[in-house]
């Protein structure tokens, strides 16, 4: 099976109710384990990677390394492959020309343009809308979805650093919708990039409330939950015990994005967990194997604890057992669809 839409994969998930995991991938490793992870749960699956990740892993390879999972490693996975919070139309473009089937415009933030803090100020509504509507044009007219974001979030995550948070308006996200045609909208309910979501000794809570405002107001656009990583607390130990340094980490309880899911969420960015798992694997390989030099030794264990934790997420999402439930279309297709 070619790389679909995600649209396709997220109104699937709408009519069936459940959340999709979209991954964050660097290299090889990563996108072995997840594609593993769903072709062993039946699930569909969006990967996803940064501007900064394209930097790093070479942007050519990496599409071709997806392409390659999609077509002749798991043809029976419906697999989109999206740019996560991408910063400028010039990086649209680029993604859109190496085949992506989806983008994200992060038209929430001026990335641009740094504070004295070093980070990004928010766009004005009007700025975010303009923006999102230019990226919006280039991508449907090549049939690729198109991802917004109203409001921001906290934390750090590839330069995604904004200067304050602002919680999502449903009003301003209803208005949003209907200026853009975006086919996905992230939502700022509380949640934050990176792997301390919420300050030690507070109560974890979200605006889960937004969720259902916005799901009301635009039944049939996918809703997206970003710096949704868990953080698990064995991982986090992991790592510490190994001469780590990631003491108090927090993330988003399963429970509770069990329940954003419940809500209207469709779309579960995880890009944290992953980063923790990787890195705990080879941490405790440097520690108990002091000899061993060769990479396949501890990237190995590394990849595997990838895949294993990838797919209990896509069982608590509820997206495992989903591959087989329709029949795929094409970005010609979508061509069609968005003419329309």
């Amino acid at each position: 099976m070619a790389l679909v839409p995600m649209r396709l994969i997220l109104d699937e998930a709408n009519k069936g109710k459940y959340g999709v995991g979209a991954f964050n991938v660097n290299n090889m490793e990563q996108l072995q384990a997840i594609c593993g992870a769903a072709a062993e749960t039946k699930s569909p699956v969006i990967i996803q990677v940064s501007r900064n990740a394209l930097k790093y892993a070479d942007k050519g390879l990496l599409s071709v390394m997806v392409r390659y999972m999609a077509e002749d490693k798991y043809p029976q996975v419906p697999m989109a492959l999206h740019l996560d919070h991408g910063p400028d139309i010039e990086t649209i473009k680029e993604c859109v020309s190496l085949g992506f089937t989806s983008v994200m415009i992060d038209g929430s933030l001026d990335y641009g343009t740094k504070d004295d803090a070093g980070k990004h100020p928010a766009r004005s509504f009007e700025d975010n809308v303009a923006i999102t509507k230019e990226a919006v044009a280039i991508a449907h007219a090549a049939g690729v979805s198109v991802e917004g974001e109203i409001g921001t979030l906290g934390g750090i995550e590839d330069d995604t650093v904004a200067g304050a948070v602002h919680l999502t308006n449903p009003e301003e996200a209803e208005q949003f919708v209907k200026e853009t045609g975006v086919d996905a909208l992230a939502l700022a309910i509380g949640t934050s990039h990176g792997a301390y979501k919420f300050p030690v000794g507070t109560e974890v809570k979200l605006a889960l409330d937004i969720i259902d405002d916005v799901h009301k107001r635009v039944p049939d656009t996918a809703l997206v939950m970003h710096g949704s990583s868990s953080v698990p607390k064995h991982m986090v130990d992991e790592v510490n015990k190994y001469g780590g340094q990631v003491p108090n980490a927090v993330g988003v309880p399963t429970a509770m994005i069990q329940d954003a899911i419940k809500r209207g969420m469709r779309k579960v960015n995880i890009d944290t967990d992953g980063r923790l798992a990787i890195t705990a694997a080879i941490r405790k390989v440097f520690v108990e194997q002091p000899k061993a030099f060769d990479p396949r030794k501890y990237l190995g264990p590394a990849r595997e604890a990838v895949r294993e934790w990838m797919i209990q997420e896509m069982q608590a999402f509820g997206t495992a057992g989903h591959a087989g439930d329709y029949a795929p279309k094409t970005l010609d297709d979508m061509k069609r669809l968005y003419a329309g």
